[in-house]
């Protein structure tokens, strides 16, 4: 997966603030970006997954400004969700302003100018900026527009599956392969959509598909934090979530799986990453399959054959000896 990094550490303080202002408009929107300090310091991480950029980034404070002549030169038509890990900001942008501070994020709209300014310390992350093409979001631009320059919570519900998916995104980012990419995009435009319909629900302008999409989001993350559990089936997902086992699958029903085979899916792809961990190269294979929910060895060997085409053992000794493997990635069956 393709992952960059840029640090100011090392760099002669004169180098510093261009350097990092050169690495984050290689993949963010272009802007005017200012700081008063002299001795500016920063880093910049981003996971680009497709036309879906992820910049989890620290800096001494800022101001920020994307004016008319910018979006003239530049402008990707895209909307950039901006979410404060530490620190905190002022924003002004669609006609509104909002302060934000660390627990919060923002929408901006690429194609409309914005100005803000960020107080954070250069020593920690101080924030995630996403960048999706409007394109890809399947919500109309009349939908989204009311809630573009408004702030918004990212400490609990949805919004914290939200912030917890892209912290692990960035954590893990190494993990993945090219191959994942378009997967972990479209997850990630998933949850957005979620993030968005949540807070159009709370002012009632949501439509069905939209309570759907944020059910759904739910569901998933839910499942993600209970994989070890052998007991998790879609009777308990629903009892969980007060529903029917009928609108459980309902929720699933335009899925290319089902919900049980993208369970498996999941466990198993855990599983692979643990095989192929280093660290956990004297743990046993049953011992990892059971980790995730395989109470039976046997027929835990039979699915990552089907999946991966070889048995666990066998992979995991391709991989830690750095052999190459016919696939790194899952086919799911229905």
């Amino acid at each position: 997966m393709r992952v960059s990094e840029f640090s100011t550490d090392g760099l002669p303080a004169q180098d510093r603030f261009p350097g990092w202002i050169e690495s984050v408009e290689r993949s963010l929107t272009p802007s005017r970006v200012h700081s008063e300090q002299n001795d500016f310091r920063g880093w910049v991480r981003t996971v680009e997954l497709d036309n879906v950029q992820i910049s989890t980034m620290a800096y001494s404070p800022l101001i920020i400004r994307r004016s008319a002549q910018h979006i003239r030169r530049s402008d990707p038509e895209a909307y950039q969700v901006n979410l404060i890990l530490s620190g905190q900001g002022w924003t002004a942008h669609a006609g509104g302003e909002a302060v934000i501070s660390a627990g919060e994020f923002v929408l901006f709209d690429t194609s409309r100018p914005y100005e803000g300014r960020r107080i954070c310390a250069p020593d920690t992350a101080c924030g995630i900026v996403v960048e999706i093409p409007r394109a890809l979001l399947p919500l109309p631009p009349t939908m989204v527009s009311p809630l573009v320059g408004a702030s918004f919570s990212e400490r609990q519900g949805i919004g914290a599956v939200f912030l917890r998916w892209l912290t692990n995104l960035d954590r893990h980012a190494t993990e993945f392969t090219a191959a994942d990419e378009p997967s972990l995009g479209s997850i990630t435009v998933e949850l957005l959509v979620a993030v968005l319909s949540h807070q159009l629900d709370d002012a009632g302008t949501t439509s069905p598909e939209s309570h759907r999409r944020v059910l759904r989001v739910r569901v998933r993350d839910y499942v993600k934090q209970r994989l070890s559990d052998p007991n998790l089936s879609p009777t308990a997902i629903a009892a969980a979530h007060q529903i029917s086992l009928r609108h459980l699958y309902q929720i699933f029903d335009d899925e290319d799986v089902t919900l049980s085979a993208w369970i498996r899916h999941q466990r198993l792809e855990n599983c692979r990453r643990d095989l192929a961990d280093p660290r956990l190269a004297s743990r046993p294979v049953h011992a990892i399959a059971s980790r995730w929910g395989f109470t039976d060895a046997a027929h835990f060997s039979r699915s990552f054959r089907t999946a991966y085409d070889m048995p666990p053992s066998v992979y995991r000794k391709l991989t830690l000896t750095g052999q190459p493997t016919q696939r790194s990635t899952s086919t799911v069956h229905k």
